[in-house]
């Protein structure tokens, strides 16, 4: 078995005493889409927001164990490196509202003072925005700002904006739950063609969505990982009574 892109190792998380995160191991394959769902007020977001060093920027939030990246643990890291290598897309659409489409799309670079000549922000520009699903209906607005979009095409903007610094892992945070039908399918028809190059992590309270997008299934409670197993397993014959009774609505 091939090594995984991401192992979690005894991970714990804090907002001051509350432990928000207990605990919690497991190993992330490349090129596999991981949904993580669970109740409100699991550790679903929480546990996200470590992987990419985002935690710690809470006041009085912390955090102890290992998120290895490869073989090397990102606490170990720059935080902006970890971040460089893990992208995010939040929840809401997020373009920056001062800048156009063109300029949102490599934000990442100027932020994080790594400069690029005309012909690669170019060349970064166009291909993130195919990636993305986005190129065609945006190449003749490129200089417009990022906010005339629609909200499913900002999202795709804001995914766009992410796999631009080329991140190992891209972690999405509810990335549909802001957004219409007919968006929420275009991003998923999305998510599938970027795992051949990426790991993808996405949370969701929407078990279809999980069901419909990902190989494999975590399920949170209480802060805990209560089970981990491919999706088909999950739904279909899941081994934890608390997993059973969440897939079946007897509690949410």
């Amino acid at each position: 078995m091939e090594r995984p892109v991401l192992t979690s190792k005894k991970l714990n998380a804090y907002f001051g005493s509350v432990h928000a995160v207990k605990n919690v191991n497991i190993e992330i394959s490349a090129n596999n889409i991981l949904a993580i769902m669970g109740p409100s007020g699991c550790g679903k977001t929480t546990f996200l927001r470590c992987i990419n060093r985002l935690h710690e920027l809470t006041p009085g939030a912390t955090s102890n164990g290992k998120i290895l990246l490869h073989d090397k643990n990102i606490y170990d890291m720059h935080p902006v490196f970890a971040r460089l290598k893990i992208g995010m897309v939040f929840q809401r659409p997020n373009p920056f509202p001062n800048l156009n489409i063109f300029d949102n799309v490599i934000a990442g670079y100027k932020l994080n003072g790594l400069k690029l000549n005309k012909v690669n922000k170019e060349r970064i520009v166009e291909d993130s925005l195919t990636k993305a699903a986005l190129w065609k209906e945006v190449k003749d607005s490129l200089h417009k700002k990022g906010t005339f979009l629609s909200g499913g095409q900002q999202q795709r903007l804001c995914i766009a904006r992410a796999i631009a610094m080329e991140p190992e892992v891209l972690l999405l945070d509810e990335p549909t739950s802001a957004l219409d039908p007919v968006s929420t399918a275009s991003i998923e028809e999305l998510l599938h063609e970027l795992k051949k190059n990426l790991t993808i992590i996405v949370v969701t309270h929407n078990m279809q969505q999980a069901a419909r997008i990902s190989d494999r299934t975590a399920f949170f409670y209480m802060g805990a990982l209560i089970e981990y197993d491919n999706t088909k397993n999950i739904f279909t014959s899941p081994k934890d009574t608390r997993t059973q009774n969440y897939i079946t609505g007897r509690f949410s």
